[in-house]
């Protein structure tokens, strides 16, 4: 078989198809020969290529494992101590919320007895208008019987004054240095006769006012719930209906202080009466103490009282007991009242303004502190400087 083809510039080819086919085979069996020789399948082998492992394996793999638990165990036990100091943090936030809790307790438990009286509830208490403690002492049986004949009711005068006007009076007074001796005795004899004593928990003496006067607003203030509290010496004559009268008219007021304010020197010179071992606390030597009430009497509201009662173990002391309660009011919210009639002379001074129409609350000497010679002469003060019999009666307390 003959293929024809063109004939170009005086030439031609004859291609037969045998030899097509020589030339495939020829160029089939070169291209194996190529092909085995660059793209040799590899041969498997027990070689491990450890770059290609998706999980390498080594000759130390054990070793790795245990440093991997060493750090789980590690992370766990840093994790344990973790909670441990946060459950120890917890605790002691839950500790400190319950102290606060607790103080927040305790301040309005203290907040609330300046209004009930320190751990007592009002309801346990007597009712009254005005306390009067007559300050007195184991010596003076003939001043409390010239206080009994003059200007303090007694049996059952007494008691009805305590129900119809809501005053109630007693003689203050402690007790001996040998508790059941002979002047406790007599005291017990005196006060189930009249029974018109309040009796505190108190050794008396002299040098020891301060501590008394506390404890005697501490104890009436226990034992009365009333909106004043009076402290008047033995010796001191005063119209009990003109004193309900004068205290009244302060009645809305939440915390007063009335009396006859002075501003006596500061004694620095021992063996002097009156003198004042602490003389340097109250500045150069020649100076005045701070206003206060003259201790023959002074009148403080309820909740002076009850102050004095909650924070007794705190309230220093000093030589006078008028400047130690001078000292415990001074630097509080009070109305320091200074009322001249409860200071005034004895006759002819209180008869002069009784005369007048301005009936004193109390009189006394300033020269004696009190009456001079009170026993013989407290009948005569009272008749001449007197608010009479029925004024007491019929004082109208609002």
């Amino acid at each position: 078989m003959r293929m024809r083809g063109n004939v170009s510039g005086g030439s031609s080819s004859n291609i037969t198809w045998r030899g097509v086919l020589v030339l495939c085979v020829a160029s089939f069996c070169v291209g194996l020969l190529f092909t085995n020789r660059m793209w040799a399948n590899p041969e498997f082998s027990d070689v491990i290529r450890t770059d290609c492992d998706p999980k390498p394996r080594s000759g130390n793999g054990d070793g790795s494992q245990v440093e991997l638990m060493d750090e789980v165990s590690r992370t766990h036990q840093v994790i344990q101590t973790l909670d441990k100091t946060v459950a120890s943090l917890e605790t002691e936030l839950a500790s400190a919320r319950e102290q606060k809790a607790t103080a927040t307790i305790v301040k309005h438990s203290q907040s609330e007895s300046i209004r009930q009286s320190a751990g007592e509830r009002i309801e346990g208490r007597k009712k009254a208008f005005v306390v009067i403690g007559i300050n007195t002492a184991f010596s003076s049986r003939k001043r409390r019987d010239s206080v009994r004949e003059t200007w303090m009711p007694q049996g059952d005068d007494l008691r009805r004054l305590e129900v119809e006007k809501g005053i109630v009076m007693r003689f203050v007074i402690g007790h001996s240095a040998t508790p059941g001796g002979i002047l406790d005795r007599a005291i017990e004899a005196e006060d189930s006769q009249h029974n018109d004593f309040l009796r505190l928990d108190h050794v008396e003496g002299y040098h020891e006012l301060s501590m008394k006067t506390k404890i005697y607003f501490s104890t009436a203030v226990r034992k009365w719930d009333a909106d004043f509290y009076v402290k008047v010496d033995d010796d001191v004559h005063v119209n009990v209906g003109m004193l309900a009268t004068t205290l009244a008219r302060h009645r809305t007021k939440p915390r007063v202080y009335i009396g006859c304010m002075k501003s006596g020197p500061v004694l620095a010179q021992k063996g002097v009466k009156y003198h004042e071992p602490e003389y340097w606390k109250f500045g150069e030597e020649g100076n005045k103490y701070f206003r206060h009430a003259t201790g023959q009497i002074y009148a403080i509201s309820k909740d002076l009282a009850t102050y004095i009662d909650v924070n007794r173990p705190l309230l220093h002391k000093y030589a006078n007991e008028d400047v130690s309660l001078g000292a415990w009011i001074i630097g509080l919210d009070v109305d320091h009242i200074d009322d001249r009639s409860m200071c005034c002379g004895t006759p002819p001074d209180c008869e002069w303004k009784a005369q007048a129409g301005n009936v004193c609350v109390a009189s006394f000497d300033w020269t004696c502190s009190g009456i001079c010679k009170s026993v013989e002469r407290l009948k005569d003060v009272h008749q001449r400087c007197g608010e009479g019999d029925d004024a007491l009666w019929s004082t109208t307390i609002q």
